[in-house]
């Protein structure tokens, strides 16, 4: 299941980032022959926004996000695994926080409207900050029971 919502996420971050570079493209080429289209600068900043966070949390799920090492590379076996569980116990309290006050965000802002297309709701875009605590919090919880399992001596480190 977690390969699985990672893929998911992959998938949804290189959409969102192939839409940015597609309406910079875009913005750069109705400049350039004159044309004013406005909504350029919105669908890219949005859709921007998503690519990082859902980035963010595949990230956390691969352990290559932001990381200060020089205790775990010292550390081995159970200890490794102890310091790793209080790094994912920190990460996973980040990420239920994230998504509690993001999904607060998505009701207090789900109504609001983007400035150059009014149809669209600015919830969207806030909803990108709960889906990526939960998933954060999912990888964390999966990285923490793998290392409770190396402490209990039911798996090698």
């Amino acid at each position: 299941m977690i390969k699985w919502l990672e893929k998911i996420q992959m998938t949804a971050g290189v959409l969102f980032l192939s839409v940015f570079f597609i309406t910079i493209l875009v913005q750069i080429a109705t400049r350039y022959l004159g044309i004013s289209v406005i909504w350029t600068e919105e669908v890219a900043n949005y859709s921007f926004i998503w690519a990082i966070f859902m980035g963010a949390a595949v990230m956390v799920n691969r352990k290559e996000h932001f990381n200060f090492d020089f205790l775990a590379t010292k550390l081995t076996g159970k200890k490794r695994a102890g310091l790793h569980v209080i790094i994912d116990a920190i990460v996973l309290t980040f990420a239920l926080f994230l998504t509690f006050y993001g999904y607060q965000a998505v009701s207090t802002f789900w109504a609001y409207n983007w400035v150059s297309l009014p149809a669209m709701k600015m919830g969207y875009i806030w909803l990108a900050i709960p889906i990526m605590g939960g998933t954060m919090a999912i990888y964390s919880a999966n990285h923490i029971i793998k290392h409770v399992a190396v402490l209990r001596g039911k798996v090698s480190a």
